[in-house]
């Protein structure tokens, strides 16, 4: 998808930049994750430090059979519907009951983040000669079910086995994705031990297209910086140990997260992780694991917070540690796209929270925005051009007399340009203004949870495609119609006439699959712009003498 991307942006650019340097005289780019133990896990020696923690894979484990059959306890709040096990004190469902599922034979389910029968928040603690793996223990809840009001709510789970208690509380607070994790294991002596926190084997696929979702799949980091590593590139087995330490980490699909976070005041950090690839399992499932370490001190605590929730920008952000980089605005032009897709999110936020009205039309009023915006610069590159044409019969009287002495010819054409006040590449700057910003609205369609299945008119979702393929019609039409009018009055051209009729066909059938969002907002800004284009070609041809069509 990045490659058409590439190609897209280097046949923009060229459309923006060649006509200056055509038409003018010649002077000179489902997944079904988790099972109830990581596929992977991280063991380290007890007593290590997070920069010192070794990590290798375990073998994956089954919990025995149990004489007392496991429970779920629930949890609810106006945002999610989240099962916790007294097998173990695993987190068995995560239901995000303010958004819905696309994926096929789950449509209009509320999303569930956790696969049937691999949880996730299998936890093991690694011990000097031991493995106390709590998916052996049965937990007694300290109630049946929870739900979480006006104010924060926990949660308790306690075991017992010979020698040791193991004591889980979840602590949670209204409004709010992040949950905390705190506990408590007697009897481990002053060498204490290594938490190994498993986040799942994968987590499961809620979109139409699982396919597109899949490739979205990755572990996300945050060491001394934001990482991200896509499960696709790991081979079935394969294995990647990450080091640390970590202020978070988790699994992110297209549109959710779900991270580990010890970003709280005198919190350890995370050790180190190991990610492991995973075969895909049907159109929505994939095996992918992750698995990270926490040092336990002697005294048997440990506390971090969980995040399983939408990858929603403003939600993250507020969450601080750079968790919002966890939604990969940008791919490999991250440094570039990023700022300005936050920028344009940011944006279409407030107009859709101000004027109250849907993400389609806030799209459109952005589009004429962005248009009225550049309108001042398109009348600078009119008259650029106009005054490009007028001394266009000098430029050629000057190639003919110096066309052997090359250095005289770029003299003497400066000279005709300063005197004359050209400016060559005039004409180009308010078409590739826009260019950052579609390449931005690309990545915020592809990413931003807000427009995931919005409808707009005939559109079911305008973060997909167009499934009529109308307007990336429109707006192949409208780019027809813009580059032929802006070719009224200007020379005959051979080359400007051919991307007069490939680069709109080639555009629309590059963008037939690109979100319709996208296709919205390139068309709206097509449109808006032919009034312009119009006035200033019959500027252009009353300035020469000619009559303006249709006059």
């Amino acid at each position: 998808m990045e490659r058409r991307v590439i190609l897209a942006i280097v046949l923009m650019i060229g459309i923006a930049v060649a006509p200056s340097l055509l038409w003018p005289p010649k002077p000179t780019v489902g997944r079904t994750g988790g099972q109830a133990d990581s596929s992977a896990s991280i063991v380290a020696a007890p007593g290590n430090t997070p920069e010192s923690t070794t990590a290798r894979p375990a073998d994956r484990s089954t919990a025995p059979t149990a004489a007392v059959p496991a429970e779920t306890v629930w949890v609810t709040s106006d945002q999610y519907r989240l099962g916790f096990s007294t097998r173990g004190g695993a987190l068995v469902s995560a239901q995000l009951t303010s958004y819905k599922s696309f994926a096929p034979g789950d449509s209009a389910h509320a999303v569930q983040l956790v696969p049937d029968g691999r949880p996730l928040l299998a936890q093991r603690l690694a011990i000097t000669g031991d493995t106390l793996t709590f998916a052996d223990l049965t937990f007694t809840p300290s109630a049946p079910s929870v739900r979480v009001g006006t104010g924060p709510t926990t949660l308790t789970l306690a075991a017992e086995r010979p020698g040791a208690t193991v004591t889980l509380t979840y602590r949670f607070t209204p409004g709010d994705y992040a949950f905390s994790v705190a506990g408590q294991v007697t009897g481990l002596g002053p060498q204490g031990a290594v938490l190994v926190v498993g986040m799942g084997d994968g987590l499961r696929s809620v979109e139409a297209d699982s396919n597109d979702d899949y490739r979205h799949y990755a572990v996300v980091t945050k060491a001394s910086k934001t990482e991200s590593k896509a499960f696709a590139s790991l081979k079935p087995g394969e294995t990647s140990v990450l080091d640390g330490p970590f202020e978070w980490a988790g699994l992110k699909t297209k549109y959710f997260l779900v991270a580990a976070l010890a970003i709280g005041e005198n919190q350890q950090p995370f050790g180190g992780a190991i990610a492991t690839g995973g075969p895909r399992s049907g159109k929505m499932a994939s095996r992918a694991a992750l698995a990270l370490t926490l040092p336990v001190p002697g005294s048997g605590e440990f506390r971090y917070d969980v995040y399983a929730g939408p990858l929603e920008y403003r939600r993250l952000a507020a969450i601080g540690h750079d968790l919002d980089d966890a939604n990969p605005y940008g791919g490999i032009f991250r440094p570039i796209v990023k700022p300005v897709a936050e920028l344009v999110v940011n944006i279409l936020l407030w107009l859709h929270g101000r004027l109250h009205i849907s993400y389609g039309w806030t799209l459109v009023l952005f589009g004429v925005l962005v248009r009225v915006l550049l309108w001042p610069l398109n009348q600078k590159a009119m008259e650029s051009s106009m005054r490009m044409q007028a001394v266009a019969p000098l430029l050629k009287e000057v190639q003919t007399r110096h066309k052997n002495d090359p250095e005289k010819l770029q003299k003497e054409t400066m000279r005709l340009y300063k005197e004359h006040q050209v400016n060559p590449f005039g004409g180009c700057l308010p078409m590739l203004i826009p260019m950052p910003v579609l390449v931005a609205l690309f990545y915020v369609f592809a990413n931003t949870i807000e427009f995931r299945g919005v409808p707009f008119l005939w559109l079911p979702d305008l973060s997909r495609a167009d499934p009529y393929f109308i307007i990336p019609v429109l707006m192949g039409v409208s780019m027809f119609a813009l580059s032929k009018i802006g070719q009224l009055g200007m020379p005959p051209n051979p080359q400007a006439k051919t991307m007069l009729y490939i680069m709109p066909a080639f555009m629309t059938f590059l963008f037939l699959r690109f979100s319709s969002g996208l296709n919205v907002y390139y068309a709206v800004s097509n449109l808006f712009s032919l009034p312009q284009q119009w006035l200033i070609a019959q500027r252009r041809l009353r300035k020469q003498g000619q009559r303006p069509p249709g006059s």
